[in-house]
């Protein structure tokens, strides 16, 4: 598989296109919100909405204009308070942060540099600028922090702030309900895409098992299913650490449902409204996503068997960039780009499907697998070693295919996410598989 080859001019345009529609998206979600919502915590989990503004061009700031550029710092004094790993997000409310207006400000004046950079850039002479990688790095960090914001506004108390339609109705799904993925070798993982980052690659070889895997994501109608069946209270499905984890907690359901008499309802993006019984279920943790899987005689799978499932083409025995093929997303592959502010229905994007007929592996919910965040063999970390390194290991589990609020500049096939298999409040969803061609 390799990415389609782009001369000097096609990367420039690709570049100022991510890098145009990420500031858009990022004005949208600091201009729809009161100063007070800006600045405000609303939840130690995040950051207040303002830190992620400076920090975006901060970041811009450093890679683009100092790095590739060689130009002066405009603010180094601001580098620290900045730096996510200097101060966790619970600290950094306290920090003498940039106002709202002075971040924009300097967000732009960034910006305003950086595509002046761009104009005379070469492409070449280094792996940071090789194939524009450092713009296509920055257009990706941006795009994840306006994920970040995303979730942000989900987690923020009061009236809706942001719209969007809902996706298409879609007919009901009748197709099969797993789909048999073939044992064999595949190829994992990249060493061609050009802004691929560094946790994706090398490619490299992996022998998988044959196995099923189910073809759409596990639904809030399934999910509703364990809960009336006791899953949060029968100690037989769950991991130990998930076990205690929920009953210190309180956890009996998805975050951001409760029970209304008969129904379930839940609060999304400001609004409380009946859960949608077709849609993938959202706001699980891992830990909770392993005891539905297991509940249902079934297991999350692993890694390496999402990634044959989603780029494996068994006829020309080759694995893809993304299900469907090579092309970039195309509004009928996937629910990508914030969009909508919701999955589709399980089944929905027939034009998205793998050959082998697996259906929304990118986009509308990320997907737990069973796997820690390891690297490849071979990995070697750029261009920091704080992106991916300091990571891995079994602490975090890895989640894959992305979700309506990421931007297809920052998901592909062999895109790589992680977290805590306690969080609950990134956009996150499952399938489940299980071992054997019968």
């Amino acid at each position: 598989m390799t990415a389609p080859e782009m001369d000097g001019e096609a990367v420039r345009d690709r570049a100022l296109a991510s890098l145009t529609r990420a500031r858009a998206r990022t004005t949208l979600l600091t201009s729809c919100v009161e100063e007070p919502d800006l600045v405000a915590q609303h939840s130690p989990l995040m950051s207040p909405l303002v830190w992620d503004l400076a920090h975006i061009g901060n970041q811009e700031e450093l890679w683009l204009l100092r790095a590739v550029g060689g130009r002066e710092a405009i603010r180094p004094e601001i580098d620290s308070l900045y730096d996510a790993f200097e101060h966790p997000r619970a600290e950094r409310p306290t920090l003498p942060l940039l106002p709202p207006d002075e971040a924009r400000r300097y967000a732009a004046e960034v910006r305003g540099r950086a595509l002046d950079l761009l104009e005379s850039a070469a492409f070449r002479g280094s792996r940071l600028t090789e194939s524009g990688f450092a713009f296509g790095m920055i257009a990706q960090h941006e795009q994840q922090h306006d994920e970040t914001m995303l979730i942000t506004h989900q987690l923020r108390t009061g009236p809706r702030a942001l719209t969007a339609p809902d996706p298409a109705p879609a007919p009901p799904f009748d197709g099969p309900a797993e789909v048999l993925v073939p044992g064999g070798p595949f190829t994992m993982g990249t060493s061609t895409e050009p802004w691929a980052l560094d946790n994706e690659r090398p490619a490299h070889r992996r022998e998988v098992a044959p196995f099923h895997i189910d073809t759409a994501p596990v639904t809030n109608a399934a999910y509703q299913a364990f809960i009336e069946d006791g899953g949060y209270t029968d100690e037989r499905w769950w991991a130990p650490a998930g076990w205690a984890h929920i009953r210190r907690h309180g956890i009996s359901a998805p975050l951001f449902w409760h029970r209304d008499g008969i129904q379930w309802l839940r609060r999304h993006f400001g609004v409380t409204e009946v859960v949608p019984p077709d849609e993938p279920v959202l706001h699980v943790c891992w830990y909770e996503a392993d005891a539905y899987a297991r509940w249902a005689g079934r297991r999350l799978p692993t890694e390496a068997e999402w990634e044959k499932a989603a780029r494996h083409d068994p006829v020309q025995d080759r694995s893809t960039r993304y299900p469907w093929g090579d092309a970039d997303p195309a509004p009928d592959h996937a629910n990508l780009g914030q969009r909508h502010l919701r999955p589709a229905p399980a089944g929905s994007y027939p034009a998205g499907a793998s050959p082998l007929g697996v259906r929304q592996l990118i986009g509308d919910v990320w997907e737990w697998t069973a796997s820690d965040f390891l690297p490849y063999p071979g990995f070697t970390a750029f261009p920091y070693k704080e992106y991916s390194e300091v990571f891995f290991g079994s602490d975090h589990k890895v989640l894959r295919g992305g979700s309506f609020a990421v931007d297809p500049v920052a998901c592909r096939g062999t895109f790589r996410n992680w977290d805590y298999p306690i969080r609950r409040q990134i956009f996150s969803g499952f399938r489940t598989a299980r071992s054997g061609a019968v």
